[in-house]
């Protein structure tokens, strides 16, 4: 029997080790091999191996056809996104071959499509990927193994959408018992739209309470997962991470000038498959007391790749330089400063022991470059150069003639 002879039957990848896995993305290359070992010689018609990586999602309803007919609706959709077969041990059509006792490998490899989904497990759907080997044998049942493997599309932050501040303003009139109590304001602002798991998110916010009870501001960040299958949409929504500011009393103005929201580890955004989204978001609310919450959405994206240290620097501090200045936690000056004197930066003293210097080197036709005079000249390369002003502090005078080109 098979079952007597088979010792080992396994699927294995190559980079794996003890306690971790490899990691794929589109357009990688996932190669290991097939692993049989037997106690004892055994008869083998072909082993065959498929790899796969479906989206699918499934959810029921309860619907009503009448006053007393209910029945359940179902929904169901799959998307097939790597589909990948292969015959690694094949005698011949009807034939069959003997494999000896003992360890026998099976090398595979086999690319995947350039752009994937990130593995996933929801709810009411997922998304996975799995190899199987079938090891077929005349008059016995076939024996299958498989493996399953993870796939992390990447998601890069250090994009001009995804560096972009967001921000969003929304107010709301407090009623009780039909009675205006007042006008509740919220503002809020984040400083780009990509952050990665582990990155902290400052919420900048101003609260206006002009209602005649004390309110309460939160913020969170919140998973959407929306699966969709013919024509109609379920949504799981959860919060992630939160936090609770301090009571804002009536009449009175808070400000929260970068409240820390620290992401925690979770998957990334899922924005491109055709059967189920993972969005995020950051939702900032105000809890009114006897009214209904004022609430304010601004999207985010959960990456893969983090901000670039210098890469994307000089985008990310330019757009956070008027972010700040936005909010009125920054000041520039009314009028630029001008330049100073050549004389402010380098006395007269220097000017003149330059001058005494540099007529005898001028004679010398064999002056070397390690002379005292370049010396100079490398130390004044790296004093700091004047302040810069846009705004010419001496403007020429209008009856001066410009000077021309060719003269």
């Amino acid at each position: 029997m098979l079952f007597d002879k088979v010792k080992a039957f396994v699927v294995l990848l190559d980079g794996a080790s003890a306690g971790s896995e490899p990691v794929f993305s589109g357009g990688q290359a996932v190669a290991g091999r097939v692993l049989l070992e037997l106690a004892g010689p055994a008869r083998v018609s072909s082993l065959k191996l498929r790899a796969r990586g479906r989206a699918h999602v499934h959810w029921t309803e309860s619907r009503s056809a009448g006053s007393s007919t209910a029945y359940t609706q179902s929904y169901s959709e799959r998307v097939e996104v790597v589909s990948h077969r292969a015959t690694l041990l094949a005698p011949g059509t009807g034939e069959t071959t003997t494999l000896p006792p003992g360890r026998h490998e099976f090398p595979f490899s086999f690319q995947l499509p350039p752009t994937l989904v990130t593995s996933f497990e929801g709810k009411h759907g997922s998304v996975r990927y799995c190899i199987k080997a079938t090891l077929h044998r005349p008059w016995v049942p076939a024996r299958r193994t498989r493996k399953v493997f993870t796939v992390i599309e990447p998601v890069d932050i250090n994009t001009p959408a995804l560096l972009a501040p967001q921000a969003g303003a929304r107010e709301k009139i407090a009623r009780s018992w039909y009675s205006n109590r007042g006008l509740v304001s919220l503002s809020a602002k984040i400083d780009r739209k990509g952050y990665t798991p582990g990155e902290v998110i400052p919420v900048f916010a101003e609260i206006d309470n002009g209602s005649t009870r004390p309110v309460l501001p939160r913020a969170a960040v919140v998973q959407t997962q929306t699966f969709m299958a013919r024509g109609a949409r379920k949504q799981k929504r959860a919060v992630v991470a939160s936090l609770s500011g301090e009571p804002v009393g009536p009449g009175r103005r808070a400000l929260w000038q970068g409240r820390a929201l620290r992401i925690p580890p979770v998957g990334p955004s899922i924005l491109h498959c055709r059967v189920l989204h993972v969005d995020y978001a950051l939702k900032v609310c105000v809890d009114i007391p006897g009214s209904s919450k004022l609430l304010l959405e601004l999207p985010l994206v959960i990456g893969t790749i983090p901000l670039h240290p210098f890469g994307s620097r000089s985008s990310s501090v330019g757009s956070h330089a008027s972010f700040l200045m936005d909010w009125g936690l920054g000041i520039l000056p009314e009028r630029p400063e001008a330049p100073p004197e050549y004389s402010e930066v380098v006395p007269d003293e220097e000017v003149a022991a330059m001058e005494q210097s540099l007529l005898p080197l001028l004679q010398d036709s064999d002056m070397s470059m390690e002379g005292p005079f370049f010396a100079y000249i490398q130390e004044f390369r790296y004093r700091p150069p004047p302040l810069y002003s846009e705004e010419d502090p001496n403007p020429p005078s209008e009856a001066r003639r410009p000077r021309c080109m060719t003269c």
